[in-house]
Formats: structure tokens, sequence, C-alpha cells
């Protein structure tokens, strides 16, 4: 009876439904409704900017307020993608200044996004209000500041992790005194100074300011002042948090930090001098999440600190923190939720610090609420692998990285197997998954029959045969991105199971065993599919047909081939065996 409600009430029910998945299942009920609910969508999220146009986007949607867009594939974060592979974002700004005049939210991630782009940004959009640059490159400072002096309405400007041609730091001064909507601000990706007085006073006048996320350069005698402008920050990133141990500055801190009554979040600490970490013990009780991945603090200090935080439920790490600041963590964060290590020298031939299987161990035990790990380590054990499953079934992401690759367990040197097939039979909501070690097609055939909720899988160094591809793509239900470098799978697990593909945002393979004959009859047997091969070593037309390609790319598209492509990117498609660019 859906064609009986008028439109004005169907519209006011669906300003209740939210996420993207359900937005498009009402969509697709009855002709009214997707009517109704293409008119009064406001925002968007699209996981590929190659898998639709901008134009397609503009005309199914012509009202929206926030787009979501991704660029360059995740396995970008470790330079796997080439340089100048694409992801510009230019083609869909110059659409959207057309289209959608009101348009108020960006946000971008792993995007190559210029100057122009911003400058655009800035004139097209009147009442434009969020702009986050997750991951992106491009340009520089001198677009950030035609963001910030003709978006009067800023509320929200978010750099991070971002590559920035650090030009000036006055960028800042380009902020209007009449500028008082800010409540986020992250800056911390840039390189060199700002001007620290434009600063300030841009603080002092953002009553509303509420993340505030400072680079390295902000020296740690002027984080007072910045505190006492804004006590009403609930996130701080700290500039360095260095200087000589001088009492008077360790005061200002100490008083300036106890005026921020409703700090929830603290990232930054470069440059650490652990005499200054008690400064901010007054506040930790609030605490809840702590980003500690830049700070070279020691265990000693790092247990002090987190032992002070009894409400912590989130905490990203260097492996400083070690097997004993784990397990101090497990004994006192009972309401950790999630955890991250990281190594503090990846490429160093012997371990640096005392951070084994245990320590994860340990907090499976102690934090009852734990469901996200990410876990940079150097040795592991198929016992403490079905430990943390029966531990935490809980479980929704298991993120495990053993330095080196291949490295079985090193109390039996048995495989990983057993460990890494109990995470995915145990933890039954499980959505994103890392795998490393020593690992057989036994794994993926655990993965395949257990992971019936799985979202992304990332693999390296995996593997038998072709098998364990199979067994993923077959059995893995909900898969949508699989991320795989340097395993031993090639042409017939991927041909004998092209159909999955269709159902999944996208596929990565890179130093695998797939062959340019088998991508050319993909493309041609998928045309829904856009099959690119990346191979800078040289035209592929003029190899056999046998011969392995080193990265491929596959994810689905309602837009057909790309037209920006470099030349080492080609694509294969049922028009034609190879299109070049």
């Amino acid at each position: 009876m859906a064609y009986s409600f008028p439109e004005e009430v169907l519209e006011h029910v669906f300003s209740f439904i939210h996420t993207d998945k359900d937005r498009n299942s009402i969509s697709v009920v009855c002709k009214s409704w997707y009517a109704v609910e293409r008119w009064s969508r406001r925002r968007i999220f699209v996981g590929n900017c190659y898998a639709v146009s901008p134009v397609i986007v503009t005309r199914r949607f012509p009202e929206l307020r926030s787009v979501a867009l991704k660029g360059k594939p995740h396995f970008a974060d470790f330079n796997l993608v080439p340089e100048g592979w694409g992801g510009d974002v230019f083609p869909w700004i110059a659409t959207m200044a057309r289209a959608y005049p009101m348009l108020e939210e960006l946000r971008l991630k792993r995007m190559v996004v210029t100057d122009e782009s911003l400058e655009l940004i800035s004139r097209s959009f009147k009442n434009f209000k969020v702009l986050v640059l997750s991951s992106c490159e491009g340009f520089s400072t001198d677009g950030l500041a035609a963001i910030a002096a003709n978006c009067r309405n800023l509320r929200e400007l978010d750099l991070r992790e971002s590559e920035v041609d650090d030009l000036s730091g006055h960028w800042l001064t380009h902020f209007p005194d009449s500028c008082t909507s800010l409540v986020s601000l992250n800056i911390s990706c840039l390189g060199s100074e700002v001007s620290f007085s434009a600063l300030e006073r841009l603080v002092g006048r953002c009553p509303n300011l509420r993340t505030l996320r400072l680079n390295r350069a902000v020296p740690l005698e002027r984080l007072p002042n910045l505190l006492r402008r804004a006590p009403q920050l609930v996130e701080l990133g700290t500039g360095a948090y260095s200087a000589e141990p001088r009492p008077e500055v360790f005061s200002s801190l100490e008083g300036a930090f106890g005026s921020c009554k409703e700090l929830k979040s603290l990232s930054g600490f470069w440059d650490v001098v652990p005499d200054y970490l008690p400064s901010i013990y007054s506040i930790c009780s609030g605490i809840t999440s702590l980003n500690l991945s830049y700070a070279t603090i020691q265990s000693p200090d790092l247990i002090k600190l987190v032992t002070q935080c009894p409400n912590l439920q989130r905490l990203w790490v260097l492996d400083y923190i070690e097997d004993s600041g784990l397990e101090a963590l497990a004994a006192h964060c009972k309401d950790l939720q999630e955890l991250r290590v990281f190594p503090s020298e990846p490429y160093g031939v012997e371990p640096n610090v005392a951070l084994t299987e245990q320590g994860l161990v340990s907090v499976s035990e102690g934090c009852p609420k734990l469901h996200s790990v990410l876990y940079f380590c150097r040795q592991m054990t198929n016992a403490a692998l079905v430990s943390i499953a029966k531990n935490r079934p809980n479980m929704t992401r298991f993120r495990l990285c053993i330095i080196e690759p291949q490295t079985p367990d090193y109390q039996t040197m048995e495989p990983l197997d057993v460990g890494f097939g109990a995470i995915v039979e145990h933890c039954k909501e499980l959505r994103r998954l890392s795998l490393s070690g020593l690992l057989t097609d036994r794994m993926f055939d655990y993965i395949g029959t257990h992971a019936k909720k799985l979202e992304m899988l990332s693999v390296a160094f995996a593997g038998d045969s072709d098998l364990g591809l199979h067994h993923v793509l077959f059995g893995c239900e909900s898969l949508r991105k699989l991320e795989i470098r340097d395993c031993p799978f090639g042409d017939k697990a991927l041909l004998a199971n092209a159909a999955k593909l269709e159902t999944m945002r996208s596929l990565w393979m890179s130093s695998c065993s797939v062959s340019y004959g088998a991508c050319k009859l993909l493309g041609q047997k998928m045309p829904r599919l856009n099959v690119e091969v990346i191979d800078e070593r040289g035209p592929l037309d003029s190899r056999p047909e046998s011969c392995s390609v080193e990265k491929l790319y596959i994810y689905r598209s309602v837009a057909g081939p790309r037209r920006d492509m470099p030349q080492f990117v080609s694509t294969m498609d049922e028009d034609s065996e190879l299109r070049l660019s």
C-alpha cells in the first residue's frame, strides 16, 4: 500500500533512515518510493570514484548536501599504487559546482586534490561547512587559504594524514575576523610552522570549537594559551610535547589542562619529554581515546599514563608499550574497545622491544568489550590466537601484521592455520580480517566455511595454490573488498568465480600469478566490471598471454572504463581485447 501515502509523509518517514544500505533498499520498493527517496536524499557515500560518474550521481540525486568519495585503492597506503594512477577529484567538483550550489560537506579519501579544486570549492558552494581530506595529495597551503578566505560558514577543516605542499604558514590569516563557526580543525599533517598569532585568534573567537589537532611545529610552551582560549575542547591533538624541563612550563600546562573539563580524546605528543606527561593526569579519568602512534613514550611512562585512564575505550600506541604495558592496560581499562599497536622500527632485523603475542592475549582476557584490533609484532603462536578467539568472540575487526612474511608458529614451527581458523570460527560477527604469517590453503578453507559476515580481507605472502582464492570467493557471502599481494593465486580461481566479483566493490591483486590472457578473458566475460591491469614494464600487447601481470584492480562500475588512465594502466572489456589510454 506504499502508493496510499502522500509524498510529504514518505519524505518525513525517510528522514529518519540514515544508512546508505537502508536508503538503497527503500528506493527499490516501488516507483513512488524511488522518486521520494531520490528527491529527499541529502548525503551519499561513493566507495570508488570510478564506480559511477559524477553526472550519473547528480542526475540520480539532485538535492545532495553531503558527498563522501574514495579514490585510490587501500593498498595505496602501502605504496603499491604507482604515482599518477588517478583519483583526481576535479571532475567531480566541476560537475557538483553546477548541480549542487547548496552543497555543504565534502569528505574525500585517497584522492588527488589540487589547489584549483579547492579554489573551485571555495567559490561554488556558498553555504559550504565541512571539508575532510583524508590521505589526499596534490594541494598546497595556497588552496587552503582559498578555503579559509571564502568559506564563511566553515565548521570543519580536517587534513588528516594528507600530503600538503606547505608553502606558507600564513594561510591561517586568511580566515576572516568574522569566522566564528569552526567546530573542528585538524592541521596535524602540516610540516612547517603556522602563524601562531593567527591560530590563537581563530581558536579564541570560535566558541563552539570541539576538536583541535595541532601539527608538530606548535611548541609546547604555546599550548597553554590555546587551551585557555578553548576550555570547551573535547578532542585535542598536541604539537611537539618537548621542552627543557622547567617548573613554570609544567605548572602552566597542568593548570590549562585542568580547566578543560570536557576533554575526551588526546593525540599528538610528538618528541615527548616524559617529565611533562603528568601535566595531563588531572584529566585522564575522563579520557576515552588516546592516539599515541607518533609518541615515543617508553613502557614505564606508558604504564603510568594508561593506568590513569580507567574509562579508556580506544588506544593507538607504538610497540614501546611492550607486554608489560598491555598487561597494565588489561588490568585497568575494562572499557577498551579498540587497540592498535604500531611498530617503532618495522625494518629492524632484531626486535627492539619486548612485545610478543602475550601482550595481545592479556588484553583479550582483561578487556571484555574489545572488538577491534590492529597488532604489529614479530612472533605469534596458534595457541595465542585460539585464546584470543575464545576470549573475544565479539571481535569484528582483527588485523594481525607479523613483520617478517611467512613466519610460522615460533614454538611449533607449524603454519598459523589453526590459530586464524579459530578467529574466523569463533568470531561470528567478524567484518574485517588481515592475515599474516605462514598460512596454507587450509586457512582459506576455514575462512570460506566460517567467515560468512566478512566484508574486507587483506592477504599477503600466504596460500599454496589457486584453491585458497577459490575458498574465499566461493564461501564468503558478504565479501565486499579483497586485497591480495605476493600470493600464488591465479587464473583458474579468478575465472571460476567471476560472477562473485560483480557482488563486490573491488579486488586488488599484485605480484600474484594472474596472466594477461585471463585478464582479457575476464574483461570480455564480465562487461559490468572494470578490469584494470597496472603494469609499468611496458605495453602489454607485445607480450604472450601467459605472461603474469604486475597488478590487477577489478571493480564494478556503472560508468564504464575510465577516461583518465595513464600509460601504465590498461583496461579489458567486451568491445576490445585491450583498450589503452
